[in-house]
């Protein structure tokens, strides 16, 4: 949604657009005034991922790649993960499949022995969600119109949520297992990208969503926007989601920004940025610990949102050490992604390893201990 349609959206219907939190019956959302930027959540990483339970599989595996068991791990549909687990922010890797079909006879099943995949929708075009494609291809929700679906039902469900950033780590298929005959995926060329706005779009329109069009102030860069005036309010923006694009690379991004979209203009996604870059608004920093939280630090006073990284599978599973969440944490850092999310996921490893907000097991989100106010309004900041 551009800005001006919400000034006019809010102006004209107040009674009525905004989400249940309260204020429909008279009450003060008593977070409405801060901005996204001034809260901090837990989210998941690779949410949608489910590990192997075939030894034949696993056995495969093992002489592919000797780091097979960091791929161990499990999660909960997304559903769960949001109204149990209290995530507000995931990951999905997707990867493109314009034809359809190309990923439903993973390799590994093949030299398994395993019949090809009988998920009719793996045979539709569209966006596929899976982590390595022929190898680690289990998924909770096999694409990406699927898992959009079932975010906006919970989302549709929940009206009152704050907006939930989706982190999109857009993949291409490994050289290594083409060259052994497996899938070969097309090119994230400009085209791509642009069905890849319009895939998203056809499930979450823009009045659903933060987009870079929101903040981008007139005449002014995106970077500058941010720097400026800020991310929008919580009460402009719940029960919105907003799209965050993990690759770093120069060449993918260059393809998003093409055509005089420097400030991703009409764009879905916000890039992985940098200061000084017209479209610098996200930025990621995956390890928060040693200089990484001062530098992170530095990045969400400035006004920037920041995503970090709590646990490296499994390095914190085996070993229960907290330090990297506690780093995470203190930085400051907007969105705190896990694989560990509730307690008992790291059992099976040794460990009661858990990545939680620290206080209140029940809430999802909590002001920011680095940008937030010196006091943080009562109550939840989230209805439940």
């Amino acid at each position: 949604m551009t800005a001006f349609a919400a000034v006019v959206a809010l102006s004209s219907t107040a009674a009525t657009a905004q989400p249940d939190t309260g204020a429909g019956r008279g009450h003060r959302d008593p977070a409405g005034d801060l901005r996204l930027t001034q809260l901090q959540a837990m989210a998941t990483h690779n949410s949608y991922h489910r590990e192997t339970t075939s030894h034949a599989e696993q056995n495969l595996m093992s002489q592919y790649d000797p780091n097979w068991q960091t791929l161990l791990y499990s999660h909960s549909t997304l559903p769960v993960q949001f109204e149990r687990q209290r995530a507000r922010g995931i990951e999905l890797d997707v990867f493109p499949d314009p034809e359809g079909g190309l990923y439903a006879d993973p390799l590994l099943r093949k030299r398994a022995g395993l019949p090809p995949l009988d998920d009719p929708e793996l045979h539709k075009p569209g966006f596929k969600v899976l982590h390595w494609a022929d190898f680690d291809y289990r998924s909770t929700c096999a694409t990406l119109r699927g898992c959009l679906r079932q975010v906006k039902k919970w989302s549709d469900s929940r009206p009152g949520h704050v907006a939930v950033p989706i982190l999109l780590e857009l993949k291409q298929t490994d050289p290594r297992l083409e060259e052994r005959g497996g899938a070969k995926s097309p090119p994230w060329d400009t085209a791509m990208l642009d069905a890849l706005d319009r895939e998203i779009r056809s499930v979450f329109p823009d009045e659903e969503t933060v987009t870079p069009d929101d903040i981008r102030r007139p005449g002014r860069t995106l970077e500058q926007s941010v720097l400026r005036h800020g991310w929008p309010k919580v009460r402009d923006t719940r029960g919105q989601v907003m799209f965050f694009m993990d690759n770093d690379g120069q060449e993918i991004q260059d393809a998003y920004r093409a055509s005089g979209r420097e400030s991703l203009q009409g764009r879905v996604l916000f890039t992985d940025s940098e200061p000084g870059r017209p479209d610098a608004a996200f930025m990621k920093v995956n390890d928060p610990r040693g200089a990484n939280k001062a530098v992170i630090r530095d990045l969400v006073r400035r006004g920037f949102f920041v995503r970090t990284r709590s646990d490296v599978p499994l390095d914190q599973a085996r070993s229960g050490d907290t330090g990297m969440l506690r780093d995470a944490l203190s930085s400051g850092a907007q969105m705190v992604s896990t694989d560990f999310p509730v307690p008992g996921l790291a059992a099976r490893y040794g460990s009661d390893y858990v990545a939680e907000l620290p206080g209140d097991p029940d809430r999802a989100v909590r002001c920011n201990p680095v940008t937030g106010p010196r006091h943080c309004p009562r109550g939840p900041l989230e209805p439940r």
